[in-house]
């Protein structure tokens, strides 16, 4: 497995960039959300610490990743990745709960709130957001971890965009309890994406067949390949994001020549690997027995 780099290993350069900003304007934030009072940018700052978190938890993983494979951990340590994305996942969870039950509690005497500085600390934060969502997008669509990184700063972006209007309504109407709506809108808008990253992670944990794979066709890839005749106990399963794996048994024809049977390891992990992109296979190749017509290895 040593071959393989992992795509949050390759963008931690990225992933630094994106977490100095994000650690930056989250000391902003808190300073400002006490200051002016307001829990729409409290709860921003409360995504923003969870940014903190969560780009700390994609730092770690990149490293560990990194990390070759031992006796003991012989795929080595690409699975942090994805224990980093489950992680994010999470908290995110936890703080969109909290978020809404502060504001159900502030529905009841909404605070006044000092509107002007809170829409100057959201503006540099749409900002600040904006930078890392940019940053974070291309590697996004290929890591379960960088999906994690990338929604979290993109629910920020989202929470600046809420928090800027409104600290706008306040300022323009005085109507205080713009304030704790945008605080749940901000805590409900990442849940479904959220949830998503949480089921991506579990099936990757629970070693379950990849979204993008249909068994069924990797099945037919197999047999396809010339001098087998059938197939059993196949398994495709993901390691990290971007690294697949597939063990499978193959039965060769009878009477298929010994040419052919050498080359049909070699044949199975061309086929899966061009197809569903599963560069790292296991191949039993067995034969059928004349006299008990069953496969024998």
């Amino acid at each position: 497995m040593s071959e393989h780099v992992s795509v949050t290993a390759r963008n931690r350069r990225t992933l630094w960039a994106v977490f100095g900003l994000t650690f930056a304007y989250f000391v902003v934030e808190v300073v400002g959300g006490l200051l002016t009072n307001s829990l729409a940018l409290l709860a921003d700052a409360a995504h923003m610490l969870t940014d903190v978190g969560g780009l700390g938890l994609a730092l770690f993983a990149a490293r560990m990743s990194t990390k070759p494979a031992t006796a003991t951990k012989t795929y080595g340590y690409y699975r942090t990745e994805i224990l980093a994305a489950l992680a994010n996942a999470v908290v995110l969870l936890v703080m969109s709960v909290f978020i809404v039950y502060e504001a159900c509690r502030r529905f009841a005497a909404p605070p006044e709130v000092s509107s002007g500085p809170m829409l100057a600390v959201a503006a540099v934060g749409l900002v600040v957001n904006l930078i890392g969502a940019v940053l974070l997008h291309r590697a996004s669509g290929e890591s379960l971890n960088m999906r994690g990184a990338y929604l979290e700063v993109v629910s920020d972006l989202l929470g600046s965009v809420g928090v800027i209007l409104a600290a706008g309504i306040m300022w323009a109407t005085g109507w205080w309890y713009a304030d704790p709506i945008f605080g749940v809108l901000i805590g409900l808008f990442i849940v479904p994406r959220t949830w998503h990253l949480l089921r991506e992670a579990v099936n990757v944990l629970l070693e379950g067949t990849p979204a993008h794979v249909n068994l069924a066709e990797v099945e037919q890839a197999v047999l396809c390949v010339e001098g087998v005749a059938s197939v059993h106990d196949l398994h495709v399963w993901t390691i990290t994001s971007g690294i697949h794996a597939m063990s499978v048994h193959v039965v060769l024809a009878e009477g298929v020549a010994q040419a052919v049977a050498d080359a049909v390891v070699g044949r199975v992990a061309d086929a899966v690997k061009e197809r569903f992109q599963i560069a790292h296979t296991t191949t039993q190749v067995e034969r059928v027995s004349r006299q008990s017509e069953e496969p024998t290895p």
